[in-house]
């Protein structure tokens, strides 16, 4: 028999509530808005893979084993555009379904659910504790990495500065009226690759920005970034970045009083999935033999990855990523095809003595 205490609420209910619950954390700063999405987004996606109708103690680990298993092969929305059965309708077997890491953090979601329904009294027993499901540990070499190489990135950087030829205005046809002077979007598109390659913002904090978060001080453009917790980071921005801020504010076609950064062509604040269509606009102008696919959060690990191989000090990458803590860098650093020999060859500990010998080869055989 159950105990008197246990409310015995709707798998909707329980979500509706704890959801509730997250969202109210962000008034106090416990949790930063974005975060607070985040947990929202999967327990609608737990809520309705295990059943809104379903009784929230009577789902056992089994039940819950299977809800991770079936997000798990839930495609990824994010790469709707990559090209995978585009037109057809048809799907060509590249998608895999979500990453070990989008796993992980739904797990994550879905324990700190049954972590508040078990002390609030929703359920009886925490079924987490008899799942078995989980995502693959991280470590080693991962079969695609989420950097892009130094070619790839330059070539992404390169298309966003030279923008394909706008197409020809077709004379009292629809679509000669589709892309008028005011909705060329192509300077915005540069400055969006531009922030996201050089500093790695979160695609949370990029969307958030405001015209009045850039600022100059002595000579410098800065970016005062608002990220995860309530913490801010004042970033300078490159000269090349700060000459493409220019140039989209001066055709920013903003309403008076609209404080967002990037807009769409309607003039609204741009959201985070229209990031990944700019990207990918942007890419379909990249040299097929440069071109890779890549997420906003791919291009975060870029920064990272480029920004310690070429020797920046990790504290530096740390406060332009916006981390708290170095032991985080981890994640966001991938390995480089030849990175290890280039750094074999050209040791630090030997640099004096190759040095030396060059010195001793030019003195000549008579020396």
């Amino acid at each position: 028999m159950l105990p008197v205490q246990v409310n015995r609420l709707t798998v909707q209910e329980a979500g509706d509530r704890y959801v509730e619950l997250v969202r109210a954390k962000t008034v106090t700063g416990a949790l930063s808005p974005a975060t607070a999405e985040v947990y929202a987004r999967d327990v609608a996606t737990f809520v309705r893979l295990a059943g809104p109708d379903r009784v929230l103690d009577d789902l056992t680990g089994e039940d819950v084993d299977a809800v991770l298993l079936a997000f798990a092969r839930k495609p990824d929305e994010r790469r709707k555009g990559d090209g995978q059965g585009k037109g057809t309708g048809k799907s060509t077997g590249k998608d895999t379904g979500q990453s070990a890491a989008s796993q992980a953090r739904f797990r994550r979601s879905v324990s700190a659910l049954f972590r508040h329904a078990t002390s609030a009294g929703w359920v009886h027993l925490d079924p987490m504790a008899a799942s078995s499901v989980r995502a693959r540990e991280r470590g080693g070499l991962r079969p695609e990495r989420r950097a892009l190489t130094r070619e790839q990135a330059e070539g992404l950087i390169e298309a966003a500065g030279s923008p394909a030829a706008p197409p020809a205005e077709a004379t009292g046809s629809g679509a000669g009226r589709r892309r008028r002077a005011d909705q060329r979007t192509d300077v915005r598109d540069a400055l969006v690759v531009l922030l996201l390659t050089t500093l790695g913002p979160r695609v949370s904090e990029l969307v958030r920005a405001n015209v009045e978060d850039f600022y100059t001080n002595d000579g410098v453009r800065y970016w005062r970034i608002f990220g995860k917790g309530g913490r801010t980071r004042d970033v300078p921005l490159p000269e090349a970045v700060a000459a493409a801020l220019d140039a989209y504010l001066a055709v920013r076609a903003g309403e008076d009083g609209e404080k967002a950064l990037l807009l769409s062509w309607r003039g609204r604040r741009l959201a985070r999935g229209d990031v990944q269509a700019v990207i990918d606009r942007v890419q379909r102008q990249v040299d097929p033999g440069r071109r890779r696919a890549v997420t906003p959060h791919g291009l975060r690990h870029t920064t990272a990855t480029h920004l310690l191989a070429d020797g920046t000090d990790m504290d530096a990458v740390r406060r332009v990523l916006g981390h708290s803590d170095l032991s985080t860098l981890g994640r966001y650093r991938d390995d480089l095809p030849g990175e290890l020999e280039v750094a074999m060859g050209s040791h630090p500990l030997l640099r004096r003595r190759r040095g030396r010998a060059g010195r001793n080869d030019q003195a000549g055989p008579d020396a």
